[in-house]
This record gives C-alpha cells, structure tokens and sequence, in this order.
C-alpha cells in the first residue's frame, strides 16, 4: 500500500511512516500532498484554540460584570485557568500573538451569545463591541467592576 493509500485506511500508520522517512531522509518516501495538507491542519488547529481560550475568557468577564450577585471562586478559577491555557498556548506559538487582536471581534460575539444562553440575559444587556483591552483580557488580576 502507497503512503497515499495508507493516509485514507490508517491514518495512525500513516504518521509513523511520515515520521519514519523523515528521520531516515528518505524524502522520496513522503507523501507531500497529505503531509502539506495535515501540516495546515495543525496551523488551523492553533490558531482556532487561541479563539476558544479567549471567547472562554470573555464571556466570564460578561457574566462576572453583568451578574454580580453570582460571582463565585469558580469562576475566579475558570478566568485563571483559560489565562494560564492561553499563555501556554503563547509560549508554545509565539507568532500566534499577532493574532489576537483580529480575533477578538469572533470571539466576542461567541462569548455574547454562550454568556446570553448561560445567564438568560437579553443581548441588548451586552455592549455591542468588546469592552475590554487586550491588556485586561489577558491580566491574571483583572475582573470588571470587581467590589
């Protein structure tokens, strides 16, 4: 079976066998098309993780600043942990920092919609566009309107 043939049957089988002829340098051995193709999979993969930590992290903020009477260490510790997964996504792809910016607008209506379904509030509660910084997004001590 060709490596081609072997990435739609087992694709487990197909990654040692990439790995394999990378090692050996037997470039003849690759499958290119598919090794491209997973290679931009890997990229996408990241860069839509960066978007959940942070759509995550936003929609606590709205219900920590829009539903005071049910702030709780949980969600403290929600904050907490999506910042430290983010920072470790950041230390382990530094270029995907230049990336946050452009992302926030998505994930802050995502964070609006999951925040609207978990707490029942109206949209119209919510402001339109995100009213947080980056700094205080990702600032481990930040929480809105905290008393």
């Amino acid at each position: 079976m060709n490596s081609a043939e072997l990435y739609d049957k087992d694709f487990y089988a197909w990654t040692v066998e990439m790995a394999q002829a990378l090692k050996s340098k037997t470039f003849d051995q690759l499958d290119l098309k598919h090794l491209e193709e997973e290679i931009l999979i890997m990229g996408a993969r990241e860069k839509s993780e960066l978007r959940s930590r942070l759509k995550r992290i936003l929609q606590h903020l709205l219900k920590w600043e829009y539903q005071p009477n049910f702030r709780s260490v949980s969600w403290e510790v929600t904050l907490s942990n999506q910042r430290l997964e983010l920072f470790a996504l950041l230390e382990d792809n530094p270029s995907l920092r230049q990336k946050i910016e452009g992302m926030i607008p998505m994930a802050y209506k995502q964070a609006v919609g999951e925040a609207r379904s978990e707490t029942g509030l109206s949209k119209s509660v919510f402001p339109g566009e995100n009213p947080y910084s980056i700094t205080q997004i990702l600032d481990d001590s930040f929480f809105p309107k905290k008393n």
